[in-house]
């Protein structure tokens, strides 16, 4: 289709003109009152089945002829088979008038790339009295039928909007929850302009706690789920209606770090965490899904991990911070062999060396001696409040998990790898337990908003256990792994660097957590190799606003 050809309203009727070629007038959503045929109508009842590739004019005639059916308001059902798909097509076109409300439209199809045909729409929708114009592109392709060979969209939903799947639909109505204007814990607004970030847990909070805040409903065309803890995503606003004050637990300048920090790698997520209370003072993702990986993310945190495995081999009496270690070059527990970072050894070293220097054969050497398969699991769940499936931070969260595991399975979760799944508020809460002594479990909102019912930890950490374990954090931090990265930082501080091997990926994700006062924080990169390189500089950005 030719760029600048448009299927437009005209005085009330819409119209398609392609290169100053009139196909018809239409009444708006009504029938044919003049031009030659329905939208996609073979010229003859018989024809020669065509097979190979599509000429550009086959393209150009299967793109107009959708677009000006669906523009005009065809039976849904008519315009659904100039589609591959008609059945799964019509709901979405008939939904597009009947449930998003669209009154009237002007699309202008842009110049064809081989068989895609980007365009743009220009649309009102109106409802119980209101109106307001709605734009947007989006792209279709065209494809030949496999039985007919004819010319026809390949069909998407996303056709119809780019963020519609076969999970969502497009619905104009009173909004089933009012708007919130949530505040951080200084009273400060949070919005989804200035803190991007924070859109998908923006959406869920108002679905969670919007009916409670105070607020009243407006009209919104919304993008609604058909998965019931998936919350709306509000696409225009036909009138706002009144916002309920929302009070968070995060703090505008940690957040506003948090983001500017994953800017600068692709497929970055951090958060952070007040480890004497759990307040929850940032989450930030950079991802081209927006999803929030911060807190439902489930990957292996490489020996980030090994905070955890420490806290239990400590506990167990197995080693003492100034105790020596052996740190061969690898190590082989039942027929799985276990190598350093490029080889290295340490000679005559303590276990804190072997910490900060994250030395996996160090740890994978004392496993016989726990004479406990279950020892890392059991530590993780009693200890650090992790894998229980129990929290109630205020939005939807992963817990984490090390499942039970015998053999190499098990020696890989010493290590953070294998079957262990935790997401970068996982790390922040480990790290905050470790700094405080005592599980605290996140929260995103207060807990005196709704009175639910939060995650304990069955005991504490041992008060030896927890000095030792942040002493070696602490000579991490400053002569480890992690030296550089938290160089820039003073007070007490300790940290602890991850690389996490990935089947199928040449390089290893970047993980970091660590802790300055009062605030613990961990983050990921994928791809991003060391945990000191990537995700260490993002911790530390953040740790420095708090």
């Amino acid at each position: 289709m030719r760029s600048g050809a448009k299927i437009a309203v005209i005085g009330g009727v819409f119209a398609v003109f392609a290169g100053g070629v009139g196909y018809g007038a239409y009444n708006v959503y009504g029938g044919l009152t003049g031009g030659n045929g329905s939208p996609g109508s073979d010229a003859t009842t018989t024809r020669e089945v065509r097979t190979g590739p599509l000429s550009a004019a086959e393209v150009d005639k299967a793109a107009k002829d959708f677009l000006t059916g669906w523009a005009k308001g065809d039976d849904a059902a008519a315009v659904a088979q100039l589609t591959n798909d008609p059945a799964t097509a019509e709901p979405a076109i008939g939904g597009y008038r009947d449930t998003a409300h669209v009154t009237n439209a002007v699309i202008t199809p842009g110049e064809a790339v081989g068989a895609k045909v980007p365009f743009t729409v220009k649309a009102t929708i109106s409802f119980d009295g209101k109106t307001k114009p709605w734009s947007y592109a989006s792209e279709l392709t065209v494809v030949r039928g496999l039985t007919t060979g004819r010319p026809l969209v390949d069909w998407a939903p996303a056709v119809i909007h780019p963020k519609l799947t076969k999970d969502t639909r497009l619905v104009t109505n009173e909004a089933s929850t009012p708007p919130i204007k949530a505040v951080d814990r200084n009273g400060t607004e949070l919005t989804k302009e200035k803190y991007p970030s924070l859109r998908p847990v923006l959406d869920e909070l108002r679905k969670r706690y919007g009916a409670d805040a105070g607020g009243s409903s407006g009209v919104e065309l919304v993008l609604k789920s058909d998965a019931g803890s998936v919350p709306d995503e509000t696409l225009l606003t036909l009138s706002k209606g009144t916002a309920g004050r929302l009070k968070t637990t995060l703090d505008a300048n940690v957040q506003a770090a948090a983001e500017q920090a994953v800017k600068k790698y692709s497929e970055a997520s951090v958060a952070a965490v007040k480890p004497s209370t759990g307040e929850i003072l940032a989450v930030a993702n950079n991802r081209k899904d927006g999803w929030n990986a911060a807190m439902l993310g489930r990957q292996a945190p490489g020996s980030t991990m090994k905070i955890v495995t420490a806290a239990m081999l400590l506990e167990k009496g197995l080693v003492a911070a100034d105790r020596s270690a052996e740190c061969p070059k690898e190590a082989m527990y039942q027929g799985r062999t276990f190598t350093n970072l490029d080889g290295f050894s340490i000679a005559g070293g303590t276990f804190t060396q072997s910490f900060a220097r994250s030395c996996n054969t160090a740890f994978i050497k004392l496993i016989d001696d726990t004479k406990d398969d279950a020892a890392l699991k059991a530590e993780t769940e009693e200890v650090f409040g992790i894998g229980l499936d129990n929290w109630k931070t205020g939005v939807a969260s992963f817990d984490g998990s090390v499942p039970a595991a015998t053999g190499g399975e098990a020696a890989a979760q010493y290590i953070g790898q294998g079957t262990v799944q935790m997401n970068v508020l996982n790390m922040a809460s480990i790290t905050a337990t470790a700094k405080n002594g005592s599980f605290k479990q996140p929260v995103i909102v207060p807990r005196s908003l709704d009175d639910r019912e939060l995650a304990t930890a069955a005991r504490s950490l041992p008060y030896n256990v927890a000095s030792q374990l942040r002493g070696m954090m602490r000579v991490t931090a400053t002569s480890g792994t992690a030296a550089n990265a938290m160089s820039g930082l003073g007070g007490d501080k300790g940290a602890k660097t991850g690389s996490a091997e990935v089947d199928g990926q040449a390089t290893s994700n970047s993980w970091f957590t660590g802790y300055q006062n009062d605030l613990a924080a961990a983050a990921v990169v994928q791809a991003g190799g060391h945990g000191g390189d990537a995700a260490g500089p993002v911790v530390a950005s953040v740790l420095a606003a708090g």
